[in-house]
């Protein structure tokens, strides 16, 4: 089977097939990531610590000692979980 020979116009389907597999696997990805917990607009306080306490304003740290505190139960949740499946 030469290439050559093919008639004009079937790369548009080596195109369309490729798109396809890449909006496919975005599909995926994106539905992965929304079940893993992967959408959360509070990770950026869990850079912080106590040391920085000084550079943030006073709400700012309360959300971040919240949000760590949160994280960290839910931690506990998951391995929790995962000790009870065998």
């Amino acid at each position: 089977m030469n290439v050559d020979n093919w008639q004009d116009g079937w790369t548009i389907y080596i195109w369309l097939i490729a798109g396809a597999m890449i909006i496919l696997a975005a599909i995926v990805a994106l539905r992965w990531a929304s079940k893993n917990e992967q959408f959360d607009e509070d990770i950026k306080y869990l850079v912080f610590d106590e040391n920085d306490k000084d550079k943030m304003s006073p709400e700012e740290f309360k959300k971040s000692q919240e949000v760590m505190k949160a994280q960290l139960q839910r931690r506990e949740e998951i391995l929790k979980e995962k000790q009870e499946k065998p």
